[in-house]
C-alpha cells in the first residue's frame, strides 16, 4: 500500500482544513487508517483513526472534539477534517495504514506511512 497525505497549508486559528490520504492497492478496504502528527522538536503524535469499515472512529484526548476522520473505500481515501485549528495544531501530519489487531494509538502497529502533510497555523 503507498499513501499520499496532501491538503495542508496555512491557516488562520479558527480556520479549518481537509487532509486527504489517497491509497494505492486493491486491499485498502482492509486496512484500518490512523493519522499521526509530528511538531518541530516533538515527537510523533497519535491524532485520529478508523476501522476499516468506517464504522468505528478513535481521537486523542488532545484534538478530541474538533477533527473527523471518515473514509471512502470506493476512492480508497481517508480523511481528516480539522476544524477550529489552534496554533498548536502546527504540525506534519501523516497518514498511515494499520492491518493487524491492536491499539489504534499504537504507532509500531501501522505498516505503511505517508510521506506528510504540513499544517500551519497562524495566531
Amino acid at each position: 500500500v503507498q499513501l499520499q497525505a496532501s491538503g495542508g497549508g496555512l491557516v488562520q486559528a479558527g480556520g479549518s482544513l481537509r487532509l486527504s490520504c489517497a491509497a494505492s492497492g486493491r486491499t485498502f478496504s482492509t486496512y484500518a487508517m490512523g493519522w499521526f502528527r509530528q511538531a518541530p522538536g516533538k515527537e510523533r503524535e497519535f491524532v485520529a483513526a478508523i476501522s476499516w469499515s468506517g464504522r468505528s472512529t478513535y481521537y486523542a484526548d488532545s484534538v478530541k472534539g474538533r477533527p473527523t476522520i471518515s473514509r471512502d473505500n470506493a476512492k480508497n481515501t481517508v480523511y481528516l477534517q480539522m476544524n477550529s485549528l489552534k496554533p498548536e495544531d502546527t504540525a506534519v501530519y501523516y497518514c498511515a495504514a494499520k492491518y493487524y489487531s491492536g491499539s489504534y494509538h499504537d504507532e509500531p502497529l501501522y505498516s505503511y506511512w505517508g510521506q506528510g502533510t504540513q499544517v500551519t497555523v497562524s495566531s
